[in-house]
């Protein structure tokens, strides 16, 4: 279905895709943005707490919850304002009467006699107070947000109003008779913790300040949509019962297995391997509240956990970082030379002794032995983030990719820094270790590839950096497994053993989830802003569909018309439906495969789970969004 009118259209795409994924950049990527869709007024972000127009008005300044203050002069970009500069409340005046209980009042200075009132609505009044009408009132919610904290009048029109609240900020331009929100591009997002990252059809979730749960779905291109707590309900519920039973605050819990660790405010750790029945107690000296624990998932005996400092501490040379190889029964210091006051998120990587901290001075990096009470390297900082607290960080199952969440900037990826000394071969589709086939795409995470070999067959390097490089399979290629040998900057390399089969198919996704499918007709991406139709044709990128014919060469491109097809069986699963595969060729850049597909008559919008067979051999599920 590449007709020959968009032929040229599907090529750029798929070259434009390529190079995504063969770029792996020193700096960390932004993953998703700052403003959330609560189905307000406008898109949402963080709480406000102050809001305050210059004196000509011209100028529109805010102060976050967290204490950072920001100015907008086109009412759509913001920049962060240094200093602390002082917000002045305009004059107040009460009214003769109140819209609703402990309501703040503001008037606009002019001589209309108009009053402003805000608490759980915003509210105007013509008439000196006697009588009001509710502004943002909708079926007993409010549409700018709840628990409004202030609301400001322009100096120079009554009429342009601004108010800030726990959704952020929105204004109006005709007395409060319609509102949009300002949010868009403010770095507000109160990130805390990253729950999960992207996996099959889910994207990234985190978990604000005020412990709601937020999705960065695949595909996605606007906000972060609001998503089940259940996951941190129930934590919040172990806490609460851990608390009670111990008599002080438990203020992080970690169960993992049989095992389930603890800590509380006033920095002891208590672990259980039985669920809960018995407890080893272990009391930190000088420790602050323990704020996170990393486990190890292969051997819940090893654990890592991160405090803050006490109230009275104004030194940071208490223990923030301990680890134990014992299941809790004893905890040693890791803290060396880590700089900064805080520290609220760890992860590890096992198998390499990574250890990665996020502190209120970024991220930081070390080696240890987690398996012995060796002392650990000092720390690194890993540049490139934001100036603001890292509130978490965060591995994938694999130990490839690196995420930190930043308070008011959100998430943050980036190719895990032991992954340089510790090269991986993973599917160049979605970074993932798995077997491969004749003329895959995979990638080799660490190192700058300047040849590659598997016994007396070459593989072509097709795009290398310092950071990752991009390897074909000859489609030559036989056996059960291939031990690849590349030559690097640093000297030869012979990475672990990779299993290769007849087929390993790999959708590819961007590394927020998203996946590469494009209208067949069209040539463009698609994504939740452009989902598929019903009956029309998907064109699906993929790798590790085997071999095809006629034979081709190994590290050249296919052609765009009459492409060589794949020989084995290719089926499709929409929502585990089957549903029809048109064809499967080989695509006009070196690796890539393309499945056309036809999207069945559908009567729902929506999302949808996406997957390919081949040879029996099952893909990773991507989320395709689907309009009648």
């Amino acid at each position: 279905m590449c007709h020959k009118s968009t032929a040229w259209i599907f090529a750029a795409t798929v070259l434009g895709a390529a190079q995504v994924l063969a770029q792996v950049a020193p700096a960390w990527r932004h993953v998703g943005n700052t403003s959330v869709d609560r189905s307000l007024a406008g898109l949402a972000t963080g709480p406000v707490d102050r809001v305050s127009y210059t004196s000509d008005g011209s100028r529109l300044l805010v102060r976050t919850a967290s204490g950072r203050i920001f100015e907008t002069s086109d009412f759509e970009n913001w920049k962060p304002v240094a200093g602390d500069p002082d917000l002045p409340i305009r004059p107040l005046a009460l009214p003769v009467r109140s819209p609703e209980q402990g309501a703040r009042f503001r008037i606009t200075g002019q001589a209309s006699g108009r009053f402003y009132a805000f608490g759980k609505f915003a509210y105007r009044s013509e008439d000196g107070g006697a009588s009001w009408e509710n502004l943002t009132g909708y079926r007993a919610a409010s549409i700018v947000g709840d628990g409004l904290r202030d609301l400001e009048v322009s100096p120079t029109n009554e009429d342009d109003i601004t108010v800030a609240g726990n959704a952020g900020v929105f204004r109006s331009l005709d007395g409060g008779r319609s509102w949009s929100g300002l949010n868009e591009g403010l770095a507000n997002l109160p990130a805390m913790r990253i729950l999960s990252l992207p996996a099959g059809d889910r994207g990234v979730r985190l978990a604000l300040a005020d412990n709601s749960v937020v999705e960065w779905e695949p595909g996605q291109k606007v906000a972060w949509n609001p998503v089940d707590n259940t996951e941190i309900a129930d934590e919040l519920r172990l806490r609460q019962f851990l608390s009670a039973q111990r008599g002080v605050q438990v203020t992080a819990v970690s169960p993992e297995s049989d095992y389930i660790y603890a800590g509380t405010a006033d920095g002891e750790i208590r672990a259980s391997a039985d669920g809960g029945t018995t407890w080893v107690s272990f009391p930190i000296s000088q420790g602050g509240p323990v704020e996170r624990f990393w486990v190890d998932p292969s051997d819940p005996r090893v654990a890592l956990a991160v405090l803050g400092i006490r109230a009275s501490e104004t030194s940071p040379r208490t223990p923030r970082v301990v680890r134990t190889q014992n299941g809790g029964r004893f905890w040693d210091d890791l803290t060396a030379d880590l700089p900064g006051t805080t520290a609220t998120g760890i992860t590890a990587d096992r198998a390499s002794g990574a250890i990665y901290v996020a502190t209120d001075q970024g991220v930081f990096m070390t080696y240890a032995d987690l398996a012995s009470l060796a002392p650990p390297q000092s720390w690194t900082m890993l540049g490139g983030l934001p100036q603001s607290d890292v509130k978490d960080v965060k591995l994938d199952a694999q130990g490839n990719q690196l995420w930190a969440a930043v308070d008011g900037f959100g998430v943050y990826s980036i190719l895990a820094p032991h992954r340089l000394r510790d090269p991986r071969v993973v599917s160049s589709a979605d970074l993932i270790a798995r077997a491969t086939a004749p003329g895959a795409l995979i990638t080799v995470l660490g190192a700058k590839v300047q040849s590659a070999s598997a016994g007396e067959l070459q593989l072509p390097v097709l795009d290398a950096n310092d950071n990752e490089s991009q390897v074909q399979i000859p489609f030559e290629a036989k056996g059960t497994s291939l031990s690849l040998a590349v030559d690097a900057p640093s000297g030869r390399v012979t990475l672990p053993s990779v299993p290769l089969d007849t087929a390993a198919p790999a959708i590819f996704v961007d590394r927020d989830g998203s996946p590469m499918l494009l209208d067949a007709d069209s040539g463009v991406l698609l994504d939740a802003m452009t989902p598929a139709r019903s009956r029309s044709h998907v064109e699906v990128l993929a790798t590790g569909l085997g071999r095809v014919n006629p034979d081709w060469p190994t590290g050249i491109a296919a052609p765009l018309q009459n492409p060589p097809q794949v020989t084995g069986t290719v089926l499709a699963y929409l929502d585990r439906q089957p549903i029809q595969v048109t064809r499967a060729v080989l695509a006009p850049y070196i690796g890539f495969y393309i499945v056309d597909i036809e999207v069945p008559k559908i009567v729902n919008s929506g999302p949808a789970e996406l997957y390919l067979e081949v040879n029996g051999k099952l893909s990773n599920r991507v989320r395709v969004y689907i309009e009648p």
